[in-house]
């Protein structure tokens, strides 16, 4: 059915070479066509399999050093150490196994859900579906900004141009075109081809598809350029580190420990070594890595639930120290959901709910007022389905529902007008030309941004004929401009030109779209997001600096600023090509809203904050030439419905609604996230140096050892494991937004974090020590006391933990579980006959008195501790 070589095909065959038709392919032929040819994605090499996850448990060095003293326990006979010490290793491999899953599902999840949809025709009528079901013969619809979803035939292109940058190296855009090319050619030289995962920079077309998934040029070199990253995070090579640091400092220990026991206390070497093993094993915290992976996982997961889709969980940590927010206006401050308000032409002003509809209809498209609703039609890429739904841009649906409102059937006008020519909008000419087909000849047709319209224009529309504009009548409609962008309306230009008797298509663009005739305005109102206001307070709040970036006049941009709050001057692009850098560098404190910007200037600006207020600086970005914006930006963020794919691309985080609202709730997590990883680092290394200490003290002391190996591994199982992962899934802290940011680079170990851990081990170690001491020589019950101690204060120390780190609104309880799962196994080990396994035996009365008087010290100390701690750091929640 596909053709060999689709590039030396004529567009008019190539629809038979692709058994496809210029309406596309029916949803029937695409369903069987996809259960042909398989979906339309590229293979994951490297696809981590289940077994595969669940043996890797079993290759840490210090696992396998356990391996074999279990092995040793069996060939010395002592065959209950050897199955103990194997079911906790096997148990331990199955809750990192368990862990790494997670992660691992999580992490494909968001990779499922990052992928954009295509727009196809489907029996003539334009439909989003998934790009993994596009298929060989389908029509697609090419927009700029919009990755190009397969290798693919163009059968109609308008001025476009496409980055073929990620296949061929090309640092220029290409431009496209339609005539056949020989079959020799090279890749690069395929000029009315397109390629999978290339994007469009420049115009639009269509084209119909050749090859999906690895019969793609990008499948054939294995290229998997659009998918989640999972490079490791700034977290989790400080966690990793960390643990290898431990590892050294706990080997070396364990490695005193063996001449200690023997040459000190006649200690015989076997049992010495199986200790000094265990011990490393048991006191480093190997789950560490896979603790925190998860927590990141975790977080990601809560906040696509929050309308904010993470694709790198390096941006999770960033988020925490966010202190400046560079937003857009349109559609994430405001609603995107524009209706036109006011009309403006020669005839006057009109307020649309006012308009009198018979007076178009007599008028007919001839009249001022008909024209300008004409030209919205016409010189429009929006497609209008049903009442509602709309394909294309908020903008030019607005216009559409606008001529269909004023009794314009805009279907019925693009059949009768056919397009013969397009020049398409971009955000650096801010304009818009079509030419189409009308009964005295062609047309062209433009909209725009006032000022760029009006410049193009040498005459204006005055009761159905053209009069010179003049300096007056130009200086009319500049002031109208600006008393609509006054009342908060975002105004478009619009102007036509006859072309009746030229060669149009022999004339370049900037020649076709010179001394055209000014029709009128049209204004409209896009209101902020109710919920917007509070959420950027709350930013305000949490020492978060908001910026107003848009590409929208300064007077609109002022007046819905205003409304939301913006205090500060405003500065347009034009006023800061103007300026030199220092004068620039002196402006950038006091400028909180930025107008008539283009990209270029959007990045000037964010190198400037950057480089003025330092910190970590968050920009959103929707079009393709944001791009470099949303890579230069410590957190970029892509708009998830207008956002062209390259944006996406190019970002860290899809605000999957577009709202301002959501990069408050991301921020929150984001900080959450990072409370949470404090929370159970704290938990697990205080711990794991209570349980080095008091073994390695104890055996200094000759007091004999106070947790045996199989203790050890069990409290690293259960007691650490358990509460750890579910601190993870804490919810928001109390005064999360109320607070500072985090200083950029500030770890998860600071000096606080390492005074906190130091007090609970040191505090917790002396209390085992004595309460073992208090019960020698009776060493079973010593070693049981001193075990329930550690167990249940390791327990305890999760709420001055929690408390330090945040508090979290509401319960957790998953923690309350993994809490209570804790100690009945604890209970189950001391009164079952498991206590023989691990040489316990249950405790009376008076041990328990004392366990529990020691957990009382413990938490009397702990709370004055940490006050005198907030005080000595200044560190509070």
């Amino acid at each position: 059915m596909s053709s060999n070589k689709p590039w030396t095909v004529p567009v008019d065959e190539i629809y038979e070479e692709l058994s496809s038709s210029p309406e596309g392919l029916s949803q029937e032929e695409a369903q069987n066509r996809l259960t042909e040819y398989g979906r339309n994605e590229l293979e994951e090499k490297d696809r981590v399999s289940p077994l595969k996850l669940f043996l890797e448990q079993f290759t840490d060095f210090l696992i396998i050093i356990l391996l074999i003293a279990a092995t040793l326990s069996l060939v010395f006979g002592k065959t209950v150490d050897f199955y103990l010490i194997i079911a906790i290793v096997i148990g331990n491999g199955i809750f990192g196994f368990i862990q790494d899953w997670k992660a691992e599902q999580s992490i494909q999840a968001l990779k499922e859900m990052a992928s954009p949809d295509a727009v196809v025709y489907r029996g003539g009528k334009k439909k989003k579906v998934p790009l993994e079901e596009i298929v060989p013969g389908d029509l697609i619809s090419l927009d700029q900004g919009s990755a190009i979803p397969a290798d693919a035939r163009l059968v109609d292109a308008q001025s476009l141009k496409v980055d073929e940058s990620p296949l061929t190296g090309e640092s220029e855009p290409v431009k496209k075109q339609l005539d056949p090319i020989e079959a020799e050619s090279e890749l690069a030289e395929r000029s009315n081809l397109v390629f999978k995962n290339t994007s469009i920079v420049r115009g639009r077309g269509e084209a119909i598809v050749t090859s999906t998934g690895m019969e793609t040029e990008i499948g054939k070199v294995a290229q998997q350029l659009q998918e989640v990253e999972q490079e490791k995070t700034p977290f989790q090579k400080e966690v990793n580190k960390l643990g290898k640091q431990l590892g050294s400092i706990l080997l070396i220990l364990s490695g005193l420990i063996i001449p200690i026991s023997i040459l000190l206390h006649d200690a015989k070497w076997f049992e010495a070594f199986i200790t000094a093993v265990a011990l490393a094993v048991a006191a480093i915290p190997e789950g560490l890595p896979a603790v925190v992976t998860l927590a990141l996982a975790m977080g990601t997961k809560k906040m696509t639930r929050r309308n904010a889709l993470t694709r790198r969980l390096a941006a999770v940590e960033s988020l925490g120290s966010v202190d400046t927010i560079c937003t857009d206006k349109t559609g994430t401050l405001t609603e995107n959901e524009m209706t036109v308000q006011k009309m403006y032409t020669d005839t006057g002003e009109s307020n649309f709910s006012e308009l009198e509809l018979s007076k178009i209809d007599g008028g007919g498209a001839n009249g001022e007022m008909g024209l300008l609703f004409k030209t919205g039609v016409l010189c429009n890429d929006a497609q209008l389905q049903g009442d509602n739904d709309v394909i294309g841009d908020p903008t030019e649906a607005a216009l559409l529902k606008s001529a269909r409102k004023a009794g314009l059937d805009p279907d019925r006008l693009n059949e009768t007008h056919e397009r013969l020519k397009e020049i398409p909008f971009s955000s650096d000419r801010k304009m818009m030309t079509t030419v189409n087909q009308s009964r005295d000849g062609p047309v062209a047709y433009t909209k725009g941004a006032p000022s760029v319209v009006l410049a193009k224009c040498d005459s204006y529309w005055e009761n159905g004929k053209q009069k010179p504009l003049t300096p007056e009548k130009r200086e009319e409609f500049q002031e109208k401009v600006e008393q609509f962008a006054g009342e908060a309306l975002r105004v478009l230009g619009f102007a036509t030109k006859d072309l009746s008797g030229t060669g149009f298509r022999e004339v370049d663009d900037e020649e076709l779209e010179a001394n055209l005739t000014f029709v009128g305005l049209q204004g409209m109102l896009d209101p902020p997001r109710q919920e917007v206001s509070e959420a950027i307070n709350s930013c305000r709040k949490a020492g978060i600096r908001i910026v107003m970036v848009t590409g929208d006049n300064a007077l609109t941009a002022e007046a819905i600023g205003r409304e939301l709050g913006f205090s500060g001057e405003v500065m347009t692009g034009k006023e800061l090509e103007n300026l030199t850098d220092s004068e620039l560098r002196a402006k950038i404190p006091e400028v909180n809203i930025y107008a008539r910007v283009s990209p270029s200037h959007k990045l000037k600006i964010l190198n400037l904050i950057k480089e003025e207020m330092g910190g970590v600086v968050a920009m959103t970005g929707d079009g393709v030439n944001d791009a470099p914006s949303l890579k230069r930006s410590d957190v970029g963020i892509s708009m998830g419905i207008r956002g062209t794919d390259v944006a996406k691309g190019a970002s860290d985080i899809v605000l999957l609604d577009d709202n301002f609202a959501s990069i408050r709730d991301a921020v929150a997590e984001g900080r959450t996230i990072f409370d949470n990883i404090r929370k159970f680092v704290g938990l697990l290394l205080s711990g794991n140096l209570a349980e080095v200490l008091s073994v390695f003290i104890a055996s200094l002391a000759g007091l004999g050892l106070p947790l045996t190996a199989p203790m050890l591994l069990w409290v690293n199982l259960l007691t650490d494991g358990l509460p750890a992962v579910a601190l993870g899934a804490d919810g928001k802290s109390h005064g999360v937004m109320d607070r500072s940011p985090r200083e950029e680079g500030e770890g998860v170990i600071n000096s606080y974090m390492v005074y906190v851990i130091l007090g609970i081990g040191v505090s917790l170690t002396t209390l085992i020590i004595f309460s073992y001491n208090h019960f020698l020589p009776d060493q079973v019950t010593a070693r049981t006391v001193a075990f329930t101690e550690l167990v249940l204060i390791e327990l305890l120390e999760i709420w001055p933990i929690r408390k330090i780190f945040g508090q979290p609104i509401e319960r957790n309880n998953w923690l309350f579980l993994a809490i209570g799962a804790s100690i009945v196994a604890q209970f189950l080990v001391i009164y079952s006959p498991l206590n023989t396994f691990f040489g316990l035996k249950p405790l009376g009365l008076y041990p328990w008195l004392v366990i529990l008087v020691a957990v009382a010290i413990f938490g009397a100390f702990i709370w004055l501790y940490i006050k005198l701690g907030q005080e000595l750091f200044n560190f509070s929640r």
